[in-house]
């Protein structure tokens, strides 16, 4: 049997993924929403875990962090992450790869192939669904470093040129330096125009 720990958000959405997971013979799911997946994820011996990171509520970085850093359990078994992911967001790909999620599935895929990747992670072998392989490409491809990434965060947040200067430690002129090459770098018009062409591909 493949213990399952369902995690999203929307009510709706968990308990109908839930009860089409249920039918399946040799999976035994339990569903919960993000506040409560990390103690759930402690006390279950869960073999794989699986994660809407772009619902409502979820921060997406540090929800997906935060689970793998709970796949070592009490006894000692690791949890398989499976992420459901939108096409054409290959930043958000490229983040949950390498927070060490082992499955992707786009969440426009016939539920098949959601049970398909469940078996396959449960194995510890990699699933990725065949509609996302070109934004797997593309995740490799992000023009921003990281540290540009962290600029453009900040500015995303609302910090002024002066604000993302003294939280990284960076001159002004560094960061709008900084500022200058994220807007080159993605095309954009302006830094407003960066956010988001960076958010819609999943970057930030």
């Amino acid at each position: 049997m493949i213990r399952v720990l369902l995690v999203h958000d929307t009510w709706l959405m968990r308990s109908a993924l839930a009860a089409l997971l249920g039918r399946e013979h040799d999976i035994e799911v339990v569903a919960t929403p993000w506040r409560n997946a990390p103690r759930r994820a402690r006390s279950l011996r869960t073999q794989v875990c699986v994660v809407d990171v772009e619902c409502p509520g979820a921060a997406e970085h540090d929800n997906v962090a935060q689970l793998t850093e709970l796949q070592d359990h009490a006894a000692g078994q690791e949890c398989a992450l499976l992420v459901l992911a939108t096409a054409s967001r290959p930043g958000l790909l490229r983040r949950a790869s390498q927070a060490r999620a082992l499955g992707f599935v786009n969440k426009d895929a016939p539920p098949e192939e959601l049970v398909r990747g469940i078996r396959r992670v449960a194995t510890g072998k990699r699933f990725i669904d065949n509609s996302l392989a070109f934004d797997f490409l593309q995740a490799a491809d992000i023009p921003l470093t990281p540290r540009e990434l962290s600029v453009l965060s900040l500015a995303a947040e609302g910090a002024s040129i002066g604000e993302i200067a003294r939280g990284l430690h960076l001159g002004n002129g560094t960061v709008r330096n900084y500022m200058a090459a994220i807007t080159r770098k993605t095309g954009a018009r302006n830094r407003v125009d960066a956010i988001r062409i960076s958010r819609v591909a999943g970057w930030l």
